[in-house]
């Protein structure tokens, strides 16, 4: 009765306000603030279901690319007649099958799948992962800095911070200019510091917008200056030259976060063991899954390095409430002047907007059955702009 019937990829868009695009590319990290503009954002929703009718369910926040989009599809149809309990042999086939890609479109699957055991057996995916933690530490995660009136100089970057201290958040990280301007980034650290580094835990991600090695030595320094917590995916290579980050970290004293964009245990693996990293990343999404961030999670453990949870979702949430050696959930991304980036397709009261945080700087981890959300799917098919079925 727990055999595979049916799948379903929904894909559908909804607007953001205030959110512009300033490269062109279809993807979260191309937005920022832009007063007034409204953005179709594309995002697709996966549907599980077996032959005793028990449905598998999860919305896609970050990875709804047409690529992550196009592998979700070519490795749905391989589910069909599988045994969903069976969650590891699936996933083990899968990542052979998408062994030429990047996997990104394998993790919204695994998702589901997971959310089907939870449901299925009546209990959330935390209880299936012997998850302790009922509510996290969070840290506000800011938009690219902008220059339309949003996060458009270091002052804005730093009442930003006020704002979010006064809301709850005792940790914020910097997403600087997509300029690659090492001396304006290099003053937005110290800047920020100077505001709320007494009271805040502050971290620094340019996502590989710094153009050199030596950019990302200078704006490192600042980032010493400052006592940062981490500084992550820094420079021009991508992030995933094991090579260049050890060197980095032979000068600098602030922590690497490192390994966002290697996917999957093994590469993430190298890259500890020759030394590129002091954090290693994990996404239930980009990583191939809860199975694949557990493995992660796990692998830090037998390193003892902490795991850091990329960004936000329920998926997150739950991952993150069963890992012992993580520190902050993220809640990205976030601006002073538009709402986070994410569906707006939970009935249930579930939010990762600004606001969602509590006064002790902490969000809730969902208890209901499977991730614990309930989504409106009346929302989705009526902004739906495509349908894959696989039966």
């Amino acid at each position: 009765m727990s055999t595979i019937t049916r799948v379903e990829i929904h894909e559908f868009e909804f607007e953001a306000k205030n959110l512009g695009n300033f490269s062109g590319a279809k993807s979260i990290g191309a937005l920022s603030y832009v007063k007034g503009a409204v953005t179709r954002i594309p995002k697709y929703a996966v549907r599980i279901e077996t032959a005793d009718g028990c449905r598998g369910e999860y919305v896609t926040h970050w990875v709804a690319s047409a690529s992550a989009l196009g592998q979700s599809q070519m490795l749905a149809a391989r589910l069909i007649g599988r045994d969903a309990r069976q969650r590891e042999g699936i996933w083990d086939d899968l990542k052979r099958e998408a062994r030429q890609f990047d996997h990104m479109g394998h993790g919204p699957l695994d998702i589901a799948l997971w959310d089907w055991a939870g449901k299925n057996l009546g209990c959330s995916i935390g209880d299936l992962l012997g998850a302790y933690r009922k509510r996290l530490p969070a840290y506000a995660s800011t938009y690219h800095g902008d220059r339309s009136g949003g996060l458009d100089c270091k002052e804005a970057f730093a009442a930003f911070a006020e704002q979010c201290y006064e809301l709850g958040y005792r940790a914020f990280k910097l997403h600087g200019w997509n300029d690659g301007n090492a001396r304006e980034e290099a003053e937005n650290v110290l800047h920020v510091a100077a505001a709320v580094g007494d009271r805040m835990t502050l971290m620094l991600d340019p996502a590989c917008e710094l153009r050199t090695f030596a950019d990302a030595l200078y704006v490192g320094r600042a980032c010493d200056e400052a006592r940062y917590f981490w500084y992550e995916d820094p420079y021009r290579d991508s992030g995933v030259s094991a090579f260049a980050h050890r060197k980095l970290r032979e000068k600098l004293s602030t922590p690497l976060l490192m390994t966002e964009h290697v996917r999957g245990i093994e590469p993430k693996a190298d890259f500890a063991i020759a030394g590129g990293t002091d954090f290693l990343r994990s996404d239930p999404e980009y990583d191939l899954g809860i199975t694949g961030a557990m493995k992660i999670a796990h692998l830090g453990e037998a390193l003892g390095l902490d795991v850091e949870v990329h960004a936000c979702g329920p998926a997150h949430r739950q991952v993150m409430a069963a890992m012992r050696n993580s520190n902050f959930y993220e809640l990205a991304l976030v601006g002073p002047d538009c709402a986070n980036a994410v569906p707006p397709v939970y009935t249930c009261g579930y939010s990762d907007q600004l606001d969602c945080v509590g006064a002790d700087g902490m969000v809730p981890v969902p208890d209901g059955p499977g991730l614990g959300v309930t989504y409106d799917w009346d929302f989705i098919e009526a902004n739906r702009i495509g349908l894959t079925v696989y039966e």
